[in-house]
Formats: structure tokens, sequence, C-alpha cells
């Protein structure tokens, strides 16, 4: 089976079987969704969702948040992984919004990345969820089942694989297989002991080799 083959099998079989794959991170706008993204790293969506109900409690905006002291913010998130560096960028971040985005989130690449705490997986994921862009966040999961299913070659790194998905994944399906991917690999294709007889996508995997069965 062709790479081209393999990525029309994957299409089909997640636009039946999980045809609304969408972020597991609770967030009503796009500034909650960035804070959660930053906050999710190394770290799972369940705490994250746990923490962001306070958080947002006490600070619903960019412009509350800018005004909240470092120590502030980590009283609220200091049960994530990191949350010495988190609340540091957290606060940056907010300030920044307001310095020079007047409270908006932006919408390139180039301006997320400016953002403290943004690098260019939580910028493709704001880009992807947000603003509908053909932008693939590869995080821990879409590198590994990528790599599994060996639809990706000679891919190293995060940025090698998401060239080598986005240059096969029609541009209109790039944004919800992120979320395929991402899924399959949190709930299936786990990194221990992933649940091979139950997938569904394993007749084209190349790791379990059971290609054509």
């Amino acid at each position: 089976m062709t790479i081209k083959q393999k990525f029309e099998f994957l299409i089909d079989y997640f636009s039946r079987h999980n045809p609304n794959a969408a972020s597991e991170l609770e967030y009503n706008n796009s500034f909650e969704l960035l804070v959660a993204v930053i906050l999710s790293a190394q770290c799972t969506d369940k705490r994250v969702n746990i923490v962001t109900k306070g958080l947002f409690g006490k600070y619903p905006t960019a412009a509350a948040m800018a005004t909240a002291s470092v120590e502030e913010i980590y009283e609220c998130i200091k049960s994530v992984s990191y949350p010495n560096n988190k609340s540091k960028h957290l606060s940056g971040m907010a300030k920044m919004l307001i310095s020079d985005f007047g409270g908006e989130v932006p919408g390139t690449m180039e301006e997320l990345t400016r953002l403290p705490g943004v690098g260019r997986k939580t910028a493709n994921v704001i880009l992807a969820i947000i603003y509908d862009q053909p932008a693939m966040a590869v995080d821990t999961h879409v590198f590994r089942v990528s790599h599994r299913l060996g639809i990706v070659k000679d891919a190293p790194t995060p940025l090698e694989v998401e060239k080598q998905l986005t240059a096969h994944i029609p541009a209109d399906k790039i944004p919800i297989a992120h979320h395929w991917l991402i899924l399959h690999g949190r709930y299936v294709c786990t990194a221990k002991n992933p649940k091979c007889e139950e997938c569904g996508i394993r007749a084209v995997c190349e790791e379990c080799g059971s290609e054509g069965t």
C-alpha cells in the first residue's frame, strides 16, 4: 500500500468513525483555549480542565490575568506540571496580549510564537481550532502514531512530521486530522501496551505488521 493509499484509508476511516473529533480541553473562547494549551504541556487535559475552572473564575480575560501577579497565578495552577514556569508564561502572555494585540489572540504563527510560553505546537493548535487554518500541531501522540503507522518517513523532529502530514492530508481535513491522531494515540495507540486488537486501522499499520490482513 502506498503512502497516498494509507492516507486515503485513514481519512475515510476517521471521517466515518470520529466525524466530530475535537479537543478535550474545556474552553469558551480563544483566550481560554490559549491558556489551556499552555498549561497542557506535559500535563493531562483532565488535570488542566480541573485547574482552569478556578483560574478562569478569577481571571476570565487577558486584561484580568495581566493584572495578576505571577504568585497569584501560581496559586491557581500549582497542581499542573511545571507550575513555576507556566505561571510566568501566563503572566507574560496576558500582558503581551494587552500591550501588543489589543487583548485579542492573534492569528498568525509569527505573532503567536512571540507570546511567552507559545511554541510552534501551541500556535498550531490555536490556528487550527480558532482560525480553522490547515495547521498540524505535533505532540507526542501525533508523533508516535504517525511513525507507527508508517505515514511519515525519516522524520526525527516534530517539524518534519508536521511537514509530511500536511503534504498528504487535504487542507480542509488538517484541523480535524490533528484531533484524530491525538485521540487515537491517547486511547488506542498508547505509548505502552497499545490496544492493537481493538484498532480499526491496524490493516495499514506498519509497526503491527498486519497490513493486508
